[in-house]
């Protein structure tokens, strides 16, 4: 599956040496659940049938509604931004008061005179590009770009295209580069009951700390290929051994789906490209966590995985939408439920190149 996603995070560039406050997720608190410290008892009591009567949410598409909504709204914040623009190619959006910093390097940055930031054209083969952005936020450091990974973006127009330059991960929603990256559901079927493998991040993650997440999920750097991608993911965050996720490849029991959706986050935007790939995984399987990035995982019955969606917003916020997606994809949201088109609608907006 492929989704766009809108990120966006606060930025607070008074002084260039001054930290920015620390992001916050206009999509991580729930009306009932909040707390990313949550336990799986309280993940699995959401899950299951309250005392009280079913509100609306639990009867409807309301909720999957509220989700998607929640992280589509960049299109009302577009003003604020600038278009980030190489070889005359609109490739990333550059916040106001980021472009304001980005003017303190102008043997880097240019703006033209339709307010477009750009390379200076003395940058011109992608080496260059590469050497001089990656000082500048080498210069500019964890107080305005935190979370540095020393991990390679393309910047590019639409994937597969030719790469203008490569971007620190970290600063790829600051620059709105479209990036890619993978997700893959997990799913067993149990004498006809299917379950989702669910992952709960840990609570060291600078991002979206102790909450709901895939199997496996990453980003996509430069010169890696989807489907290595993949097994690189599953043995690292998921224990799966490598020849065993490649011999899942081998015997096509990865299923490919394409759509679109936007998400949003703060102040920052930024377009992620997300390939989802689900796999039916076979009971024996161990899921273990491997490289720290997930607390634990637990096999959960894709009914109350439903629910947990519904009733909380425990999941990071794009993972609901993938899940959602599922949902469609496996007749748990059927044609007779009110607003079903409407809601597949939602999901596949944007541009997905």
């Amino acid at each position: 599956m492929v989704m766009a996603c809108i990120s966006l995070y606060h930025l607070n560039t008074r002084l260039l040496h001054t930290k920015f406050p620390k992001r916050t997720s206009s999509c991580s608190s729930s009306t009932l659940i909040t707390s990313a410290s949550t336990s799986w008892d309280d993940v699995f009591r959401s899950a299951k049938p309250h005392d009280a009567p079913r509100d609306s949410s639990d009867s409807n598409l309301h909720a999957f509604f509220d989700r998607i909504k929640a992280c589509n709204r960049g299109s009302e914040m577009r003003r604020e931004f600038l278009p980030f623009v190489v070889e005359e190619r609109i490739v990333g959006y550059v916040h106001n008061q980021f472009a304001e910093v980005l003017r303190g390097f102008k043997d880097v940055f240019e703006e033209d005179g339709d307010c477009r930031i750009s390379l200076c054209r003395s940058l011109a083969s992608p080496e260059e590009r590469t050497d001089a952005v990656g000082e500048v936020i080498r210069r500019l450091g964890e107080g305005v770009i935190p979370g540095i990974r020393n991990e390679l973006y393309p910047v590019t127009s639409s994937f597969g295209a030719p790469v203008f330059f490569s971007l620190e991960r970290a600063a790829a929603p600051y620059f709105g580069i479209k990036a890619y990256g993978i997700h893959m559901n997990g799913f067993v079927d149990r004498d006809g009951e299917k379950f989702l493998w669910i992952g709960k991040r840990s609570n060291k993650k600078p991002t979206f700390p102790g909450m709901l997440d895939h199997l496996v999920a990453g980003g996509l750097p430069h010169d890696v290929t989807c489907k290595e991608n993949v097994l690189k993911e599953c043995e690292e965050e998921a224990g799966i051994p490598r020849s065993l996720a490649k011999s899942a490849v081998q015997l096509e029991l990865f299923l490919i789906w394409i759509l679109m959706v936007s998400y949003v986050h703060n102040h920052t935007i930024g377009t992620f490209v997300w390939i989802q790939q689900s796999e039916t995984l076979i009971s024996s399987v161990y899921v273990h966590t491997a490289d720290g990035e997930v607390d634990s995982f637990k096999l959960i019955p894709v009914t109350d995985v439903a629910n947990i969606i519904r009733r909380t917003k425990l999941f990071k916020p794009n993972c609901s939408l993938v899940i959602i997606d599922f949902l469609f994809r496996h007749g748990f949201i059927t044609p007779e439920e009110s607003g079903y088109l409407q809601l597949l609608e939602s999901l596949r907006s944007g541009d997905c190149s």
